[in-house]
């Protein structure tokens, strides 16, 4: 004769039955998880979408400086039309994983579209260590991008803006561009605003920059 089942024994079939779904659920979420992440990156170069960086960023301003940056890749059009698509990919793949590795997890780095990026660094009230940011942050983005047997020459525009906690994201991200596009008109290189972007028609602007020089030039 077999012993007689223990309490705990004649529920372990029903228990079995209800960890089944149980199991499910818990690889359904795991899934949904990973979806929900995949869209909130961008499928080339695995950096945050708009929304995703908008997100990560807003949070960051609201307790501490941040300088945010804008940068747009100058002559990637001509590139990516001479070299093709695969060499165009690359520039980008790689500009990415740079701005990446110097903003670090603390920050923020996302993709806009196209060839134009994004990134918050929280950084100290100090000037200075905003514009030593920005100068090597460009020398990193400007350093030729391996492909093949040959090396592509890449050209950025770099503008930031030194942010206050608790500023709009939106009015960083207005200063930021307008000093990018301030450096592209200039030839490309680096700029920071001074001003928060609400300032513009009302003040007269105010930049520290740094334009290439002729070498830097012919070197993109």
């Amino acid at each position: 004769m077999h012993p007689p089942a223990l309490p705990a024994q004649r529920h372990l079939p029903a228990i079995l039955a209800a960890s089944v779904p149980l199991a499910g659920w818990a690889a359904t979420t795991t899934v949904l998880a990973r979806r929900l992440d995949a869209a909130r990156r961008d499928p080339l170069t695995g950096l945050m979408t708009r929304d995703a960086f908008t997100a990560r960023a807003t949070r960051l301003i609201a307790r501490r400086p941040v300088l945010v940056v804008l940068v747009d890749l100058d002559g990637f059009k001509v590139l990516n039309d001479a070299r093709g698509h695969a060499a165009g990919d690359a520039v980008l793949a790689h500009t990415a994983h740079r701005l990446a590795a110097a903003i670090g997890p603390t920050g923020a780095v996302g993709r806009f579209g196209g060839d134009e990026f994004t990134a918050a660094l929280p950084i100290g009230p100090d000037i200075d260590h905003a514009l030593t940011a920005l100068s090597l942050l460009h020398s990193e983005l400007t350093e030729p991008v391996p492909f093949g047997t040959d090396l592509l020459p890449v050209g950025a525009s770099v503008g930031g803006h030194l942010a206050a906690p608790s500023t709009p994201l939106a009015d960083a991200l207005t200063a930021a561009d307008a000093a990018m596009y301030a450096a592209k008109r200039g030839g490309g290189g680096w700029e920071l605003s001074e001003h928060p972007a609400r300032t513009y028609t009302a003040a007269p602007r105010r930049w520290r920059r740094h334009r290439p020089t002729t070498a830097e030039r012919r070197a993109t």
